[in-house]
């Protein structure tokens, strides 16, 4: 439940030098996988092609404690369904419908939850 409007995601990925990369993102949760839509080469993305070892960070909007951190691994980087699936995110976070942008390529990080940490 915790997994969409209004709540954000945090996506924790490791960039090249070893240092954390940090992006809060719109989320999804499809048949036991945590799905995020990005656009393609941003630092993230690289990221994850790079290592695919992610950390997510999510919590209640109105009700922080206690979050919930998942440690897990993309499983997938896909374009298919990827415009469609960030039309439904707008549309579920905003209300309203997503117009894309020219040259920019939508994406789906389909990440594989490893292990989940709650705090009760």
């Amino acid at each position: 439940a915790l997994f969409g409007p209004p709540n954000l995601a945090y996506l924790a990925t490791v960039n090249a030098d070893g240092s954390p990369h940090l992006a809060p993102l719109w989320a999804d949760f499809r048949d036991g996988m945590i799905v995020l839509n990005t656009a393609d080469g941003r630092v993230k993305v690289e990221n994850v092609r790079r290592d695919p070892r992610v950390a997510v960070a999510i919590h209640d909007k109105e009700n922080p404690h206690p979050p919930v951190a998942v440690s897990g691994t993309v499983v997938e980087i896909t374009t298919d369904g990827a415009e469609e699936h960030m039309q439904e995110l707008t549309m579920r976070y905003t209300g309203e419908g997503w117009a894309s942008v020219d040259g920019q390529v939508r994406i789906m990080l389909v990440i594989r939850p490893d292990r989940v940490l709650s705090w009760t």
